[in-house]
């Protein structure tokens, strides 16, 4: 296949929307995440020979190599705010699905997991990718991402089978103030 401008336009048209909805699923602001799959689209016109046919894997797993060094630096300058994580604002996409039934529940149990379990639930999950492009997005094997899917899964199951609950409040003890 012929990697030309034709090319490029076929696949930006195609998936730039898909790369804008990854971004803003984890990112705060819609324009960072409109700039997240501009640079996305810039590495794969440089790279147009190493684009698979099927492009939307590997443009995930670009987008997150990008996020990771973004976040990367970010740690690395205190003085910056963290991104939030905008996977909390996802609503279900089910047909007569009630949004508020669960979500809180779900986006709470899923803060609880390890980035990388967030990230193999949220690629099958929102995305809709299967094991093996999930494997392509992580950068493993196929058997590696469906341990991991698995073992996230289960995880998530334990997270919101047992919720964990807000501290206790202490008691204050009253003494009465003294007069100045």
């Amino acid at each position: 296949m012929k990697r030309d401008e034709d090319w490029f336009t076929r696949v930006y048209t195609a998936q730039y929307g898909h790369v804008v909805k990854y971004g803003q699923r984890r990112l705060a602001d819609p324009d960072a995440a409109a700039e997240l799959a501009q640079d996305v689209f810039v590495i794969a016109w440089r790279r147009r020979r190493e684009v698979p046919d099927r492009s939307l894997p590997w443009l995930y797993g670009v987008a997150r190599r990008l996020l990771a060094n973004q976040w990367r630096a970010r740690r690395a300058a205190p003085d910056v705010l963290p991104i939030t994580d905008a996977g909390h604002k996802q609503e279900p996409s089910l047909p007569g699905a009630d949004a508020s039934v669960g979500v809180a529940d779900l986006q709470a149990a899923l803060a609880t997991l390890a980035d990388l379990d967030q990230e193999i639930l949220r690629l099958v999950g929102w995305e809709e990718l299967t094991v093996s492009e999930a494997a392509q997005v992580l950068g493993c094997t196929r058997t590696t991402a469906a341990v991991r899917l698995h073992r996230a899964r289960r995880r998530l199951h334990n997270a919101m089978s047992h919720p964990a609950s807000p501290p206790a409040q202490q008691p204050m003890l009253a003494s009465p103030r003294k007069a100045m």
